[in-house]
């Protein structure tokens, strides 16, 4: 065969290998065809087993295509510089599942001809780093998925299992994460004289470190609440947010809304600590709890606004909270709208 025609051939090779033409390659090689370079997971440098990574790669790879940039001979030796790119969208190949993600891996390939067949290849490519970092990629991934579940168990083992069950009261809850998880709360305490302490906030951060902290200020809300049984709210989240200060990184904290409720006189006692506003649905409209101050944990003696008692009548109102500190004014405005809206239709 000719220069040319060698060149030629190594062309069509190339080709059949970016479509996935098992036929023309089987054509192409030689019975005793070796591969000098084997890719990861292979172990037969044969004529049938780069037949069966060929198929392999094509079964894991789509939009395969080859760009070459170079060639050159030296008799029966055919030298090819070029650029091989392909999506892995299809599935898992050398132990790496389907990324999505485009591969573009330069490449200089060496292939000798004998009779009008390719006897053997030489290659020297960027492969190798390329699966490297891919596989530190999913490491990684699987790291990230594994500290979300471990917050996921922290978080679900932390909110309570039930609800108070108190009478001429209705009590629900409903929780769901924006995203992945995060430090959202929320508790239920019985205090003395039939009192009962809801609190819900949320620990800035994401993944385990906002976790932790969540559990940690359930934790404290619980036993101080306890502790000072009927003391105000504010009084309350107070001495909780001396407590975090000592126990949480410096760039953590927690918003929080805490409140008492008395079911007998229907009065509610509440201090707010940095926390989106709770809206009260009344008859015909809704409003928002005014009362603001700082973050817990972000500041000693951090003020926590309290307010007077607020009554609610009971089958009559309802009062509805927002967790998440990603809310916007905005959003929390049109939720107010949405629970105006339907005090119109329910009167219970």
């Amino acid at each position: 065969m000719s220069v040319e025609e060698n060149k030629a051939l190594v062309r069509r090779f190339l080709g059949a290998q970016a479509k996935g033409d098992l036929d023309a390659i089987e054509e192409l090689l030689a019975p005793d065809f070796v591969d000098h370079n084997l890719l990861p997971g292979r172990e037969d440098p044969g004529r049938e087993g780069y037949i069966r990574s060929v198929a392999e790669r094509h079964a894991a790879l789509s939009d395969v295509r080859t760009t070459i940039e170079y060639q050159a001979t030296d008799g029966e030796m055919v030298i090819t510089r070029l650029t091989a790119h392909a999506i892995q969208d299809r599935g898992a190949l050398f132990s790496i599942p389907a990324t999505g993600r485009e591969w573009v891996t330069p490449t200089i390939v060496i292939h000798r001809i004998v009779g009008r067949k390719i006897v053997e290849e030489w290659s020297a490519n960027a492969v190798a780093p390329f699966l490297e970092k891919l596989q530190q990629e999913v490491r990684e991934r699987e790291r990230v998925e594994q500290e979300l579940g471990v917050a996921r168990r922290i978080q679900q083992t932390a909110l309570p299992k039930a609800v108070p069950t108190l009478k001429d009261w209705q009590i629900a809850t409903y929780y769901q994460a924006a995203r992945e998880v995060g430090g959202d709360f929320y508790d239920f305490f019985e205090l003395e004289d039939g009192r009962v302490g809801v609190v819900v906030g949320d620990a800035t951060g994401k993944g385990v470190p906002a976790a932790l902290v969540m559990s940690a200020t359930c934790s404290m809300l619980r036993a101080v609440a306890q502790a000072l049984g009927s003391s105000s709210p504010g009084e309350v989240l107070a001495q909780v947010n001396e407590s975090l200060l000592a126990r949480i990184p410096p760039n953590m904290f927690v918003t929080c809304f805490y409140a008492i409720l008395e079911p007998k006189s229907g009065r509610m006692h509440y201090a707010n600590a940095g926390h989106n506003l709770p809206c009260c649905r009344h008859e015909h409209a809704a409003s928002e709890l005014m009362a603001r101050g700082m973050p817990l944990g972000l500041m000693p003696g951090g003020a926590t606004k309290r307010k007077r008692p607020f009554p609610l009548r009971t089958f009559q109102e309802a009062l509805c909270w927002m967790r998440d500190c990603e809310t916007t004014s905005s959003t929390h405005t049109k939720y107010a709208c949405i629970i105006s809206h339907y005090a119109k239709d329910d009167k219970a």
